[in-house]
């Protein structure tokens, strides 16, 4: 027989006593070593000091076992929260041991001084993560005794000297009811309660009063508190399965929801395991494999969350679900981050448990413990089912489940009735659906009824998006359409997705239907019309819902994408017109959003690629709707003013060249057309013809394309009478672009877009937009858009402030490269982002700039260092486009070299894309040796 391993105990005088380091602690032989221990030591003080000394190395040595046992399953911690468990029984009944038979002998003891030491709560379950709570009640039959007490308080000392952190209460069992009839949490507690050690039969005594004159009398009562309860926390949580960062224990789908059907269930039916359920009838074997499954795996990440932080933690931050994801092994692939599969797994996991919910409450509804919602039907007129199908207590149902079965269509019938009806499904519906899934075969994939059926859901109802959602979480979306299947549940690891990317799709159907019921005119005026005026809505619909479907592989997935599109529109039989089209809008899902923010669309080039990519005045008005939606989708706060007048001028160009001609978009046409809006509007100002001619003479060739009329007003009054040594500056709200238009005037010289740039970023200003342009009597003219930290225009109040600091930066009294060191540290819960850096020199997206666009992830800093090391290798900046992506930006920016031509030099944009890198590279260094 294999010896066990052994550690020496260093601890005061004394024999030293082995301990095993082994996972499984023997409670029985552990009492033998303390006795043995304590067998010459008298001394209070010697004894407290030797079993703390003691226990804590076993306790140590355990726990070590414990996590060098859990290392070899690391998604599955059912065996490592019971152990845990054990292990804080060993210390308690160790602790009670020492309390009792050394510190606090009795000689005979009364009916009066016997204690009870019970387990509560998760502890009670017999469950605890590493870092969890020890919740004990110690038990006394009647009064608290003075040698209870004494008990007590020298059992607490010693736990608190094991550094346990200890939840206690000292109760007698007729407290136990009064508070527990008075409060529902104690309530709770108590139905998990659990004897450590002590007088048993005051344990059971407490046990058999507890169901008999509290519990069986308040079971209506009990479930409602909880689900209430369930319900608020949910709230507090987001409301949300697919939230960016979930709490494992008190998020939707989390380890609460799995132990409120444990507490109802063993409320109701007094059981032990939720394995007992399935012989009531409750769950079937399916349901409860699924239960066991979903509770191991999140027991498994919240334990890892406890054991990477050193203390209790239950939210899955950014930075934590790298490292759970490496300790539960998954991998990086070609397509995806181990994170983003781990993240899949937990989300699938999560709404399986909601799936579980509705079942159970299904159950109690059934048996009549718990009050279904009747408020909706009492206010909600009646509609008549169609054949097959009833009202089954205020819920969509089948009247027969083998005739429902028998026609696979039914399924999606049953979707279809719930949106006609404004009815929920049954929960006993939805079961029978999820258990007959491989019904939905080829043959139905493809069957022009089943497909009709869908296209309905899509198109008749008004809220596809109730139905697409139920469906998509019982597997019935991904079984008609195989190709959703593996974006279902699929995490985006990066700030700027707020969800999944099966949900971000049905998100964005919503916000098609949204603007289809008319509820956005004044913030969608564009995209409104486009709808009122008609449109291709199966294709328009289908695009919409597919368009982010070949997510996941290493492929690009807007390529890959349009070719499953292609294959699943030519499966529903739809023309080859709207099969290519459907394919197109899939394909160039992002251009239209990329172009807008990403490109200066005041460029005559930009605007002649555009609308020869799209060709047709009906592709360009469903991308824009489409554009509108994906963007919209992504989460609260995505879409603004900015994004929506970019768009809107966009499609407004394109829409006009494509209508009279590419030739609409002419350098000269718009210089001629600019000087005539700001002649006008100079003279209505009082501007005399002088003074006007004088401007209009005033600026070189690509001002007058680049900047709107009241922009280049603004610049007239600040150049007039300008000194050569003073420094103007124009700040005020731009409402129709949700920013702030900063204006400057000054002396032209090298750098000063850098400048300009660093004292903005300095004060806190994220930069959207930029344009710097220089007069031909050796003025420079700059102009940024700028948004406060939340993405809006600067408070008026806030501007004084925002003044003085670019106006001390400019003169010198701040380093911006020194600022921006403590500036650009990122935060902990980003740092696992991985953004590489990719920078692209395009000569051919403009007739007379080169356009270097830089890939990276974002920083306070990097616009200054990028502008910085531009103006340093004498790039003249034309203009900048910043988009942010959430941790990620890209800058774009419109450059000439120092005598006004493109990059043409390979090894010129070698050696400067090598600079830039440089530079950025740089930027971070700092900042980690601020944060050093």
């Amino acid at each position: 027989m294999t010896p066990v391993a052994t550690t020496p105990v260093p601890m005061a005088p004394g024999p030293v006593i082995p301990v095993p380091a082994r996972p499984d602690l023997d409670i029985g032989q552990l009492l033998i070593r303390l006795d043995q221990q304590l067998a010459d030591t008298t001394d209070p003080r010697q004894i407290r000091a030797q079993t703390v000394a003691m226990l804590t190395l076993t306790r140590s040595v355990t726990m070590s076992a414990i996590e060098t046992a859990f290392a070899t399953h690391p998604r599955a911690a059912r065996e490592t929260v019971r152990a845990i468990a054990m292990l804080t029984d060993a210390l308690v009944t160790a602790v009670h041991h020492v309390a009792t038979t050394r510190l606090h002998p009795q000689q005979s003891a009364s009916d009066t001084q016997r204690l009870a030491v019970l387990a509560v709560g998760g502890y009670g379950r017999a469950e605890m993560a590493p870092a969890s709570d020890v919740d004990l009640l110690f038990l006394v039959p009647w009064k608290i005794t003075a040698w209870t007490e004494s008990v007590v308080e020298s059992m607490l000392y010693m736990m608190w000297d094991l550094k346990l952190k200890i939840g206690h209460s000292i109760r007698s069992i007729d407290d136990c009811l009064r508070l527990g009839g008075a409060d529902i949490t104690i309530r709770t507690s108590l139905v998990e309660h659990r004897l450590v050690t002590g007088h048993a039969p005051l344990a059971q005594e407490l046990g058999d009063r507890l169901w008999s004159e509290l519990f069986a009398g308040t079971i209506p009562e009990f479930i409602e508190a909880k689900l209430e309860e369930r319900a608020a926390r949910h709230t507090r949580q987001g409301g949300q399965r697919y939230v960016l960062e979930p709490n494992v224990k008190e998020g939707k789908g989390g380890l609460r929801d799995l132990q409120t059907l444990y507490w109802i269930a063993k409320y109701i039916h007094r059981v032990d395991r939720a394995v007992e359920l399935v012989d009531l009838g409750v769950f079937t074997r399916d349901e409860h494999l699924a239960f066991w499954q979903a509770e191991d795996f999140l027991w498994a990440v919240r334990s890892h969350l406890h054991l990477i932080a050193g203390r209790p933690s239950d939210v899955l931050s950014f930075d934590m679900q790298v490292e759970v994801a490496r300790r539960m092994g998954y991998q990086d692939t070609t397509a995806r981050r181990a994170v983003e599969y781990f993240m899949q797994d937990y989300f699938r996991h999560a709404t399986r448990v909601g799936e579980l919910t509705r079942v159970f409450l299904t159950e109690l509804e059934t048996r009549h413990v718990r009050t279904a919602p009747f408020l909706g039907r009492i206010f909600r007129r009646r509609r008549k089912m169609r054949p097959g199908f009833v009202d089954q207590q205020g819920r969509l149902s089948y009247e027969s489940e083998a005739a429902f079965l028998a026609d696979p269509l039914n399924i999606l019938r049953l979707f279809e009735e719930a949106l006609r009806t404004g009815v929920l499904i049954h929960p006993d519906a939805m079961r029978t659906v999820a258990a007959n899934l491989a019904l939905i075969d080829d043959k139905v994939q493809s069957d022009p009824e089943a497909i009709r059926i869908f296209m309905d859901l899509l198109l008749r109802h008004g809220n596809p998006e109730r139905a697409l959602r139920r469906m998509n979480e019982l597997g019935v979306l991904a079984a008609f359409i195989p190709e959703f299947e593996p974006v279902v549940a699929m995490m985006q690891f990066n700030l700027y997705h707020h969800y999944t990317v099966d949900e971000h799709s049905i998100q964005c159907v919503a916000a098609l239907a949204e603007i289809e019921r008319g509820e956005h005119p004044e913030d969608l005026p564009l995209s409104s019309e486009i709808i009122q005026a008609g449109v291709n809505r199966r294709v328009l619909y289908l695009a919409t819902l597919l368009h982010d479907i070949g997510k996941g592989r290493p492929e690009d997935h807007s390529i890959l994408g349009a070719r499953i599109a292609r294959r699943i529109a030519t499966r529903m039989g739809f023309a080859q017109d709207d099969i290519d089209t459907v394919e197109w809008l899939v394909r160039h899902h992002l251009l239209m959003s990329d172009v807008a923010q990403k490109r200066d669309i005041s460029d005559p080039r930009t605007l002649r690629d555009f609308a020869k990519a799209v060709k047709t005045r009906k592709r360009l008005d469903m991308l824009l709707v489409l554009t509108v939606c994906d963007i919209r989708g992504v989460g609260p706060g995505t879409w603004n003013n900015w994004k929506a007048m970019l768009l809107r001028q966009l499609h407004q160009e394109t829409a006009a060249a494509l209508e009279n001609g590419l030739e609409e978009l002419n350098r000269d046409r718009r210089q001629t057309e600019a000087k005539r809006s700001l002649r006008h509007l100079l003279i209505a100002k009082g501007w005399d013809a002088r003074k006007t001619r004088a401007e209009l003479g005033r600026h070189y060739d690509a001002y007058w394309s680049g900047l709107q009329t009241q922009t280049q007003a603004v610049f007239a009054d600040l150049l007039a009478g300008l000194g050569a040594d003073e420094i103007r500056i124009d700040l005020r709200a731009d409402p129709d672009r949700d920013a702030t238009r900063a204006a400057f005037v000054l002396s032209d010289h090298p750098g000063i877009f850098s400048r300009l740039a660093g004292a903005l970023t300095l004060t806190g200003a994220n930069v959207v937009d930029a344009r710097t342009y220089t007069t031909r009597d050796g003025y420079a003219t700059a102009v940024f858009w700028v948004q406060d930290s939340e993405g809006h225009p600067f408070a008026e109040d806030r501007l004084p402030k925002l003044r003085q600091t670019i106006l001390r930066t400019l003169a010198g009294e701040i380093v911006a490269r020194e600022a921006f060191a403590s500036r650009d540290k990122p935060k902990k819960r980003n740092r696992e982002f991985r953004f590489p850096t990719h920078i692209t020199f395009d000569n051919e997206g403009s007739d007379i700039y080169t356009i270097i666009e830089v890939d990276t992830r974002d920083r306070p800093g990097l616009l200054y260092d990028l502008t910085r090391t531009l103006a340093a290798n004498h790039i003249q900046i034309v203009s900048a486009v910043i988009a942010t992506y959430g941790a990620q930006v890209v800058d774009s920016f419109y450059v000439k070299d120092m005598f006004g031509l493109k990059l043409h030099s390979p090894a010129k944009r070698d050696g400067l894309e090598k600079k830039l890198r440089v530079a950025i590279a740089d930027g971070v260094k700092r900042a980690e040796a601020e944060q050093a």
